[in-house]
């Protein structure tokens, strides 16, 4: 079956055709490093890491890269207030180095898998690889950028179809441009490639004086060191289509770059409404949301919950009622743990699951569709409940479900990946040996610690079996 994927530049769903069969080449804008991750951070990251997990699942080998700007004006700015009074480049590496360290932890607590390659913008500007400064001074000679003053500026009338990706038309865009305070562009336009050193910055040597790279520059000379010259996705937040993205493919393509086929875009996050923001006292951090609910599945069920395109909104209310969603997929994974006990074995001959596997695919092959695709790990779970006195079937049901939450990157824990926790294990046995032993006190006692703990034990038919509680 093939799969299809919406490609924001020619704003319609196409049939996915890579460059070399069964290989997909992927680059994702990743995090500038000045600040905590919140949950917007999230959702953009657990993204693409459904959809990277979906094409390996469907026989791809993926080489997905996700770059880190560590240097830029807002890193400089954190550096100058958090290390105030120290050496500035070394303020701004410190910052850099914190913040990713940050990310990295928070994209682990979400168990989202790491790139393949995660590039750093200060790597291409060095003395031994300025790979930067070597794309910037292709576009001078060829006449698309000019230097201005020690800055370099790429002449947006040199760009083929300049608004494409964003659908906008140019003389639109200049009625509204203005040129601000301290740029020395020709036209409001046009942009930075090359931004001459201020006072203690960081810079890095330059044909034009020292400096450091404008930010749309990091991603097409990344891009194109680690994946050549056209790859297959580009990915990232509906924010950055414009300027950004619409940038990368002007100055990409000035320099005689094919660049990305397929762009990927996803719908932002709202908070009750509004844009989330310190200032409005809605800003949510990952750590905010994990140190709240312990459970990093109820953030990923809330994001598949509406389709990668649109944009979300979280609500309290919403959150609850993805935990009792939640709840009922862990009840059913619990209780069917209890069932592989007896030594029940997985058919592939049930066609009701089949068809429902079959379902799940389909919906994630038609533009990674999460919403559909959750809707069919219910109808698994609705199915499995109606026969839970049949042990092949639950058997079955749940290696399905295995199956799904796999590809959507929900907790193997969670979701019983054939997982046992023996700590618990033996608190039930001692608490089964005290209660053959009429030791109701120790019993008890043993209940109530583990409940203390988020474990529900049930008993029934003089077997316990327990779950934990969201």
């Amino acid at each position: 079956m093939p799969i299809f994927i919406y490609n924001s530049l020619t704003r319609k769903k196409e049939e996915f055709v890579p460059l070399k069969p069964k290989e997909i080449k992927m680059y994702v804008c990743g995090p500038t490093v000045y600040d905590q991750p919140h949950i917007g951070h999230a959702r953009s990251a657990y993204i693409f890491d459904v959809i990277r997990k979906h094409l390996i699942y469907r026989g791809y080998k993926v080489k997905f890269v996700r770059n880190v700007t560590d240097v830029d004006d807002k890193i400089i700015d954190k550096a100058q207030k958090e290390f105030k009074g120290e050496d500035l480049n070394a303020a701004v590496k410190k910052v850099s180095t914190k913040y990713l360290d940050i990310y990295h932890e928070d994209m682990k607590s979400l168990g989202i898998l790491d790139p393949d390659v995660e590039p750093r913008a200060t790597e291409y500007v060095s003395q031994e690889n300025p790979l930067m400064q070597k794309f910037i001074g292709q576009l001078i000679n060829k006449g698309c950028a000019y230097v201005s003053e020690g800055d370099v500026y790429f002449d947006i009338k040199k760009a083929k179809d300049y608004g494409k990706l964003s659908n906008q038309a140019i003389e639109k865009m200049e009625a509204g441009a203005r040129i601000g305070l301290g740029e020395k562009k020709r036209d409001p336009l046009d942009f930075a490639l090359w931004k001459a050193a201020k006072s203690g910055e960081p810079a890095w040597d330059s044909p034009w004086g020292k400096g450091r790279p404008g930010w749309h520059i990091e991603c097409s000379v990344m891009s194109s060191d680690i994946l050549g010259d056209e790859f297959d996705i580009h990915g990232g937040g509906l924010d950055l289509i414009f300027p950004h993205h619409e940038n990368e493919i002007a100055q990409s393509e000035a320099a005689g770059n094919k660049f990305a086929r397929y762009w990927i875009h996803h719908g932002l996050l709202t908070i009750n409404g509004q844009k989330m923001a310190k200032s409005l006292g809605n800003f949510i951090t990952i750590k905010d949301f994990l140190g709240e609910y312990k459970d990093a599945d109820i953030l990923k069920l809330f994001f598949l919950s509406t389709h990668y395109l649109h944009p979300i909104d979280y609500n309290d209310k919403k959150i609850e009622e993805i935990k009792q969603a939640l709840d009922r997929i862990l009840n059913f994974s619990w209780k069917a743990r209890d069932i592989s006990y007896f030594g029940a074995s997985v058919s592939n001959e049930i066609e009701e699951i089949n068809v429902i596997k079959n379902e799940f695919v389909e919906a994630m092959d038609d533009n990674f569709n999460t919403p559909q695709a959750i809707s069919c790990i219910f109808n698994l779970v609705n199915l499995a409940y109606k026969n839970m006195d049949n042990a092949v079937f639950v058997k079955t049901a749940e290696y399905a479900l295995v199956e799904f939450s796999t590809i959507l990157g929900l907790s193997p824990a969670k979701l019983q990946l054939l997982n046992v926790d023996y700590e618990i294990e033996s608190k039930i046995l001692e608490r089964n040996k005290a209660r053959k032993e009429r030791n109701f006190a120790l019993a008890d006692k043993i209940r109530k610690e583990l409940e203390g703990k988020g474990v529900i034990l049930e008993d029934k038919n003089d077997k316990t079996i327990w779950r934990r509680k969201l």
